[in-house]
């Protein structure tokens, strides 16, 4: 996969909940205990204090939990199972059994005390994950080299970019690859929310862009203009992403904010830098949702960074 495992705890479970708090997902239906392997970036809404939510969507391939507004970002959790695209909110579990009706959106659960209760589910965190790839130096030639590899592989991807056709993703990127501060803040706010689904394209491409900014280009030479340019646009797009784009895609862009992203990406990000093998996972993240877009983002977020560090 390319982003280790990475385990830095491991936890007891708590007592039995009372069965009060227990959402179920039929009557009379005992919830299914099973083991999951959490994010880092969801740890502190895990380990705090039992908190209660709701259900925002239960797909075939994640659930994803809401929490209030009084917990940080990201605000919303992904229950995955092993072989489903691992967002950077994820917990991972064991394959899901199909069940006759999914639960409907708003159905309540909780987290807290490292287990989460939802959609028939008792979910006990026994191992944590790295969100956040770390990177040694880089050089210049090799990243020039991985953006134009991924570059070639996202131009023959079967899935066109979401936003096919559409200027907002040129602007952003001729106006981070410039350093022109103002005009990428106002290309990069136009895209968030733009697209449809639970993740519109638009948060993708700035999710990408933001974490190559960030991670690749504060990895080479002269790049702390790359690591400005991401400060300012992630305060910019996650001031009021809660009001402009889905609560998931909000999430995200929080967490692409700090650096933190999906196994895919990181796979990819480590593949550019010469640390891992890039085409095995530029094919796995291409053939995801949002992958093109993703794979877009990271492109002009790398090329970005390295125009500015001429200087």
């Amino acid at each position: 996969m390319g982003l280790a495992s990475t385990v830095t705890s491991v936890d007891v479970p708590p007592a039995g909940a009372d069965p009060a708090d227990t959402p179920r997902a039929g009557a009379g239906r005992e919830p299914a205990v099973t083991a999951g392997v959490a994010s880092l970036a969801v740890r502190d809404l895990l380990r705090g204090t039992r908190r209660h939510g709701k259900v925002l969507a239960a797909l075939p391939h994640a659930i994803y939990l809401e929490f209030a507004d009084s917990v940080p970002e990201p605000r919303v959790i992904a229950v995955s199972p092993p072989d489903a695209i691992r967002l950077p909110n994820a917990i991972v579990t064991g394959p899901r059994e199909a069940s006759p009706a999914a639960p409907p959106a708003g159905t309540e659960c909780w987290a807290g005390g490292s287990r989460v209760m939802a959609c028939g589910l008792d979910i006990r965190i026994v191992r944590w994950w790295d969100p956040s790839p770390v990177f040694g130096p880089l050089s210049r030639a090799r990243l020039d080299h991985g953006s134009g590899v991924l570059a070639r592989l996202y131009a023959a991807a079967e899935h066109a970019p979401g936003l096919a056709g559409q200027d907002g993703p040129g602007q952003l990127a001729a106006c981070c690859a410039s350093g022109d501060l103002a005009g990428a803040v106002e290309a990069a706010e136009h895209l968030v929310g733009l697209g449809p689904g639970l993740v519109p394209s638009g948060d993708s491409v700035v999710s990408g862009v933001l974490l190559a900014l960030r991670l690749l280009g504060g990895a080479i030479s002269g790049g702390t203009r790359a690591v400005w340019l991401a400060n300012w646009l992630s305060a910019s797009v996650t001031g009021d992403a809660a009001q402009r784009t889905t609560t998931l895609a909000a999430s995200l862009l929080h967490c692409a904010a700090k650096g933190q992203a999906a196994a895919e990406v990181s796979a990819v990000l480590l593949g550019m830098a010469g640390q891992e093998p890039l085409e095995p996972a530029a094919s796995r993240l291409l053939a995801a949702p949002q992958g093109v877009d993703l794979a877009w983002g990271l492109v002009a977020g790398c090329r970005a960074a390295l125009l500015l560090s001429v200087s």
